[in-house]
């Protein structure tokens, strides 16, 4: 598993954390956010996904990943 954390912009509530780490987990992603630093740590199978994938489904929900 390779692990990786994310900037985030545009998350300030836990409905934002929720909708993001569902996204995540819908593509098999496990990400936990952290609202403070605005970040998403995120466990993947880089042999199944890379970060481009992740950047895609966090942007799909209308954030954006700097």
């Amino acid at each position: 598993m390779q692990e990786a954390t994310v900037k985030v912009e545009g998350m300030n509530c836990s409905k934002c954390a929720k909708k993001v780490e569902g996204a995540l987990e819908a593509i098999g992603v496990e990400g936990h956010v952290n609202l403070e630093e605005h970040t998403v740590n995120v466990k993947y199978d880089e042999s199944k996904l890379g970060i481009s994938d992740i950047k895609d489904s966090i942007e799909g929900k209308g954030y954006h990943v700097v």
